[in-house]
């Protein structure tokens, strides 16, 4: 009885004394001014739309039928003319500027104006995947695929071995953003899939390349020292490593590879889970329609008909010459040889090593760590010396199929792991789909080692015409929240609230109709990310959104507000920055929204903040400095009392700086 008495005493005084410090303003009318609470709901409380109106939209490539809640689509701009067809893939942003990686190139948007995105440059020079990033002047740039060309062109490299392939990283010169200056590229053994830039807040003469490389290793004869023995017998190996690429920002041109780290030293193979129900379905239909099936890797697949087309061929020529036609007794060989064939062919699969690369590498330098996500197991890694990245703790998970990408909380007390499963190209968001498989999976930091928390999935069911799986996206800088914008492919985008590490919630989406009614089509969200107050996505085959957040119970338009104050010079895939809130205004009213929201004090204690800071707001000079530091000391005497005590020491805190302003 007596802590409520107090309270409600403190709540009386700290009224009284906004209506004197108001009132006796000289320049300031002697009544409170007016205020209006936002409609705030708990997360435990959000109401979807119902039925989800992302089920059953209409297919188009440009004409799709679309669906959005708590988002407002600003603009969608198509690819320029000799990218219409290609796959975009990743972005990067510096200043005003998108740039967009695309399998022909990269392409460079001013999006100033983010309803009117404005071509700067489309530069045609084809790779894989041409995901990109940047850093001050230089822009790095992946290629993967074996036809791409170290000058960029179109005609592709015909040869096994040549001189003229480039797998690695291309380094330009954007000095001038309109004219990218390609000045350097540094050649990998098994290329660049993806990769991430480290600047370490320590050294400011270098930045470094962490390079992923998925593809096989390349001919000695291509690039010298490149070898594909098992490190054990091959101390050299290209396998079962990274790459570490030191940039000196004086002299980009002599960018090399200054180490190759085994982080997956030790590693076993992962726990795997077998076929969904959808799968095992569409593997008895097969079966019952006559297709070849072998087994890899411990599981039954489908022979493609073209693949078994030819191997039938094979075994005719073999059992009767050039030119004879397979038979029944072919067919028979076949099915009870598959495997072995394959194995002859590809290896077995079967292997109790671990992961020999990681997918992802997402830095987080300023508290010292990297989220690896490598193909069976998700990596915690130490990348304090940026040279000599040093595995902390590796998890893995039977529910994860292939271990994707990964994004820290702002405070690096937890990381996200997505999960690629189907590589991207299948629909993995059926409705008879395991919410498990195909997700994210949380995990807080403690001491050192990943705990796991809980998963979250995209809600909507897909078709079996929309590949659909998680894929990239990064944080929202909303104060006191952890929320994530997210990209699914054709499944769309989905922004989600994490703070509550054991109960994720969707609080808005958008999502388009299957590029195609008949068959799968290649389109969707490749990647999303919150930059400078505007969401940019890159739609694989439909160009660039850029969206903006909507005001909703979830999300008011103060936390949006405090977001936006938050300015980033860049920001890259793979790259976590620290988000930094200065004191203002709507960052104190985001956090008296987020303790209505959540009770974390109360009402009437939230009443009087409220009126104290329209009181604030209108007035200035001594008055409204008087308001404040008055209002800061109240509410900090409230915080022992509050079951946020936390969240209102940061609301003390932030008025107390506006009042010293």
């Amino acid at each position: 009885m007596k802590n409520s008495i107090t309270k409600n005493l403190s709540v009386l005084t700290l009224l009284a004394v906004f209506v004197t410090a108001y009132g006796c303003s000289p320049k300031a009318p002697a009544v409170q001014a007016p205020f209006s609470a936002p409609e705030v709901a708990s997360m435990d409380e959000v109401t979807p739309p119902s039925p989800d109106p992302r089920i059953g939209l209409g297919a188009g490539l440009f004409d799709a039928e679309e669906a959005i809640w708590n988002l407002e689509l600003v603009s969608q701009t198509p690819p320029p003319e000799d990218f219409v067809g290609k796959t975009n893939s990743d972005l990067a942003f510096k200043d005003n500027f998108a740039i967009q990686g695309n399998y022909n190139g990269v392409i460079i948007w001013d999006i100033s104006n983010p309803k009117e995105p404005v071509l700067v440059k489309d530069y045609v020079c084809p790779a894989s995947q041409s995901d990109v990033s940047v850093y001050g002047n230089l822009l790095f740039v992946s290629g993967e695929g074996y036809s791409g060309r170290l000058d960029c062109g179109t005609e592709g490299v015909q040869e096994s071995v040549s001189e003229d392939r480039l797998r690695g990283i291309r380094i330009f010169d954007i000095t001038n953003i309109e004219d990218p200056e390609y000045i350097a590229n540094v050649q990998t053994c098994r290329g660049s899939h993806t990769h991430s830039v480290l600047k370490d807040p320590k050294d400011d003469e270098n930045v470094y390349v962490y390079v992923s490389g998925s593809a096989g290793v390349r001919p000695e004869e291509e690039l010298p020292g490149c070898s594909n023995f098992a490190p054990e017998d091959d101390p050299n190996s290209a396998l079962f490593r990274i790459e570490v690429i030191k940039v000196p920002l004086d002299s980009p041109t002599d960018a090399a590879i200054v180490t190759s780290p085994r982080i997956f030293e030790d590693l076993t193979a992962p726990p795997r889970h077998g076929l969904a129900p959808a799968d095992l379905e569409a593997m008895r239909i097969a079966k019952a329609n006559g297709a070849f099936t072998y087994v890899r890797g411990g599981q039954e697949r489908v022979l493609s008909s073209g693949f078994s087309g030819r191997l039938l061929q094979n075994i005719a020529q073999e059992r009767a010459g050039e030119g004879a036609t397979p038979n029944a007794a072919d067919t028979l060989f076949l099915r009870e040889n598959a495997t072995n064939m394959i194995n002859e062919m590809f290896g077995s699969g079967e292997s109790n090593r671990g992961p020999n690369q990681c997918h992802d590498i997402t830095l987080y330098p300023e508290i010292g760590l990297a989220g690896g996500a490598c193909e069976g197991y998700g990596l915690l890694l130490d990348i304090s010396d940026p040279e000599n990245p040093k595995r902390i703790d590796a998890v893995a998970d039977s529910n994860f199929s292939y271990w994707h990408s990964a994004t820290f909380t702002n405070d690096g007390s937890a990381v996200l792991f997505t999960d690629e499963w189907g590589g991207g190209g299948q629909p993995k968001c059926r409705e008879s789909d395991p919410y498990e498989w195909g997700a994210n999976a949380i995990f807080t930091i403690e001491n050192g080692k990943l705990v796991f928390q809980s998963y979250y999935k995209l809600p909507a069911p897909q078709t079996v015409q929309e590949n659909c799986v998680a894929h990239n996206g990064s944080m929202i800088p909303v104060p006191g929240r952890d929320i994530m914008v997210q990209s699914w492919y054709q499944g769309g985008i989905s922004v989600f609230d994490w703070t509550d590490k054991m109960n994720p919630v969707e609080i808005a989406f958008h999502d388009r109709g299957p590029v195609r009614a008949d068959r799968m089509g290649s389109g969707g969200s490749w990647s999303v990310y919150w930059y400078n107050g505007v969401i940019v996505n890159s739609e694989i085959s439909r160009g660039m959104d850029i969206f903006e957040l909507k005001p909703s119970p979830y999300l008011t338009e103060n936390e949006i507000a405090a977001a936006n104050t938050v300015k980033l010079d860049y920001l890259n895939a793979q790259g976590n920055p620290m988000f930094v809130w200065p004191s203002t205004p709507v960052l104190a009213k985001a956090y008296v929204d987020q303790l209505d929201r959540d009770n974390g004090l109360d009402a009437a204690s939230i009443t009087a903040v409220r009126q104290g800071l329209a009181n604030a707001d209108a007035t200035s000079g001594k008055a409204k400095t008087k308001i404040l530091s008055q209002l800061a000391d109240e509410v900090s005497e409230m915080a022992s009392m509050a079951s946020d005590s936390d969240k209102v020491g940061k609301l003390a805190s932030t008025l107390k700086d506006l009042a010293s302003m």
